[in-house]
């Protein structure tokens, strides 16, 4: 006869699983909170701050990300430029679902993520060469530095 009951590995294995998805959604809303407070106060500092409020919304916070490292100069044009990399970013966020196409389509989100991740550190700081190593460290940290560095420069108004 088979034994039904958990035994002490059992248990202790799901005890193990539980305490990491815990610890894992934990750091994923402390990451959520930071990256909201540094798209927020950057926004505000940069003249952006009517669309602010779009920080906080989980999911669509990216359309301040992308209002950010937008290379226009009006805010209308900046809006309407954000609106469409938001656009992109969404439908490329329901292709991924399927299944082969859906590769190619995070690869897709990746590149625009971190494109636009180089254009905030390149506002940030004015030179190129800076930006593209902050993102490296940014990828090599774990985003850590992003976190870092954003609250650091996020009531600096940009450089460039």
């Amino acid at each position: 006869m088979y034994n039904t009951y958990p035994t002490e590995a059992d248990i202790l294995f799901g005890g193990f699983f539980i305490g990491f998805l815990i610890f894992t959604l934990v750091l994923a809303l402390l990451g959520y909170i930071i990256t909201a407070i540094i798209y927020f106060y950057t926004t505000k500092t940069n003249g952006l701050g009517e669309i602010s409020f779009w920080s906080w919304i989980p999911l669509l916070n990216v359309y301040a990300l992308f209002a950010l490292g937008s290379t226009k100069t009006s805010l209308e044009e900046i809006k309407k430029d954000a609106l469409k990399f938001l656009l992109i970013y969404i439908g490329l966020t329901i292709i991924s679902i399927i299944p082969f196409i859906g590769i190619l389509s995070s690869i897709a989100m990746i590149v625009i993520g971190v494109y636009f991740m180089y254009r905030l550190f390149f506002r940030w700081t004015g030179e190129s060469g800076t930006a593209i190593l902050f993102v490296v460290l940014t990828i090599i940290t774990g985003s850590i530095f992003y976190y870092v560095y954003g609250l650091i420069k996020m009531k600096k108004p940009f450089v460039v």
